[in-house]
């Protein structure tokens, strides 16, 4: 979706530090319709669209009140915005109903519908304002609209499911993730062709493309990745890791900062576009899903699908928590900055490395708790937000201790204290995604290991804002396997005694004769012994071994006893 990066011709709001402007409170949470899914600025800032999917309705909401102005029914399944460079159209795609509905700005009313084909998902508009670029998901296509009539001039096929679109600034191409071929299509705008495939991770979902056009942010959410793609060799230069479900990106207008919207765990991770590495989580929302900056970069608006609202969240102190023995980094965005002569957390001076009237890049000293960032220049002294100091984490346990050596979807619980804002969790070098946070217990899912799979145990590493912790052990397990069943063959009325040879055996969980659950005692690592239930039928079934390694199976086959 195309945003403008351009100053706001209106002052633009400060989070406390106004030098002239008016300051609103951060955090502030503006309900709208039922699961919020899209949302889009116009150029200016002075309003945001949102699409309410399960409402059936846009919400318009003035951002010098942070309160809904009008609110505009749609067709149904209204999913994402886009607004037109000048600021007086808004496009909205209608996904059940498989339209692309164009709303007058002035009256806040749709004045068309447009036709645009089922399952109609992402909306982009071209920086001259002539075209719109809608990805269809049912049809494998992209539909293009002429702005100036409303019509589809043409469709453009691309790989399987595309979902996320996004215009690059000077519009002379268009990104389009497909969500079951796990690429990104790249249409060439003159020509309307698809010229490059990209292959990026896994299950491609929603994208946006940098201020500068350097870069486009794909998010995966089968492996909860951002992919960044050099839109000059139209190559994957970096596969960021963020939280489970990851959904839209929203990048802050200098480039500096990528905010992804984790769906899963509440959170908002923050990318560090010069290191492509994560530099904070915030705790953030209920579902949050889209993300939109204002045009000043002091604060941004999230979409809350769970709670059907629209979050307000500061983005002036990035991060805006770290040691309290100092040194984190900070950037520090605001208005009339220049020539600060003193940043201060708290009453402790930090240590200035770059300064321009919008941006301080500042070194935070040590210190403890939630303080003030101050700011003095010239023309006086202003508060740009807080800074929130983190002791350092230490872990206590985890449960499960152990897995297969290929992952797994299930959930792996590490307590401890000081965990809140946990930014990264490995097992030995392999990253785990983050599902839950909180201060005292972090919920993950365990990652296959490194290279080719060895058995064995891994340290646990956590870092948070505070620090990192280690101490504890996971151990990854082979997959087991079966080799033998003997007797292979049994009366229905179950009673045999069968041993079963292989490997891995262990730490069996569970042995089943098709299906039915059958007592068991384990002998060695290669051998266990198991008692054949009854079967309602004769007939030969698997027998299947589980371990916290995984499953393997023989098989067994049940015969009828004599009869007259």
């Amino acid at each position: 979706m195309v945003t403008s990066t351009s100053p706001s011709p209106q002052p633009a709001k400060a989070r406390g530090f106004a030098f002239g402007a008016a300051a609103f409170a951060p955090g502030a949470t503006i309900p709208v319709g039922a699961e919020p899914q899209g949302i889009a600025l116009t150029p200016d800032g002075t309003r945001a669209y949102v699409a309410n999917r399960a409402s059936n309705t846009v919400s318009v909401i003035d951002t010098a009140t942070d309160t809904v102005t009008h609110t505009i029914p749609t067709g149904a399944g209204p999913t994402f915005v886009a607004t037109s460079p000048d600021g007086t159209r808004a496009y909205v795609t209608v996904n059940t109903d498989g339209l692309l509905s164009v709303i007058d700005t002035s009256s806040n009313s749709i004045v068309a519908d447009v036709p645009v084909g089922a399952g109609a998902s992402v909306v982009g508009v071209t920086p001259d304002g002539t075209h719109a670029y809608v990805s269809v998901q049912n049809a494998d296509m992209v539909s293009v609209i002429d702005t100036a009539t409303n019509t589809v001039t043409g469709t453009v096929p691309v790989a399987g499911a595309p979902i996320g679109l996004t215009v690059t600034p000077a519009g002379t191409h268009v990104y389009v993730a497909s969500l079951f071929s796990n690429t990104v299509s790249v249409i060439d705008t003159a020509t309307d062709t698809v010229t490059v495939t990209v292959p990026v991770g896994l299950s491609p979902i929603l994208m946006t493309s940098a201020p500068n056009g350097a870069h486009v942010y794909v998010t995966n959410v089968g492996d909860s990745t951002v992919s960044v793609i050099d839109t000059a060799t139209n190559t994957v230069t970096a596969n960021v890791g963020v939280s489970s479900q990851p959904r839209l990106v929203a990048v802050s207008p200098d480039n500096a900062h990528a905010f992804v919207a984790n769906h899963e765990p509440d959170t908002v991770s923050v990318i560090d576009t010069a290191t492509h590495t994560v530099v904070e989580n915030i705790d953030f929302g209920d579902g949050p899903t889209c993300i939109a900056v204002a045009p000043g970069g002091t604060h941004a608006y999230v979409t809350n699908n769970a709670s059907g609202s629209v979050g307000v969240m500061a983005t002036t102190v990035i991060p805006d928590q770290g040691s309290t023995a100092g040194g984190t980094g900070v950037t520090i965005t605001g208005r009339h900055l220049a020539n600060a002569s003193a940043v201060r957390f708290g009453t402790a001076r930090a240590a200035v490395t770059a300064n321009t009237d919008t941006s301080l890049t500042v070194t935070a000293p040590a210190g403890s708790g939630t303080v003030p960032v101050t700011v003095t220049t010239p023309g006086g002294t202003g508060t740009l937000g807080n800074f929130s100091y983190r002791p350092v984490p230490a872990l206590t346990g985890i449960s499960p201790a152990s897995g297969p050596v290929a992952g797994s979807d299930q959930d792996i619980v590490i307590t401890g204290r000081n965990l809140a804002g946990t930014i990264d969790v490995r097992f030995g070098p392999t990253r785990a995604v983050i599902q839950r946070v909180s201060d005292t217990q972090l919920t993950v899912r365990t990652p296959a290991g490194v290279g080719t799979p060895v058995p064995g145990g891994v340290p646990i590493t956590v870092i948070t804002p505070g620090g990192r912790a280690e101490g504890l052990l996971y151990t990854y397990l082979s997959t087991p396997t079966v080799t033998g069943v003997s007797p292979g063959t049994g009366p229905t009325g179950g009673g045999t005694e069968v041993n079963i040879t292989g490997t891995g055996l262990a730490a069996t969980d569970q042995v089943t004769f098709n299906g039915a659950v059958a007592a068991f005692t384990v002998i060695s690592d290669t051998t266990l012994t198991a008692t054949a239930p009854p079967s309602g039928q004769e007939g030969t079934f698997d027998v299947t071994v589980t371990t916290p390694g995984g499953t393997a199976a023989g098989s067994f086959t049940y015969v009828s006893e004599p009869a007259l």
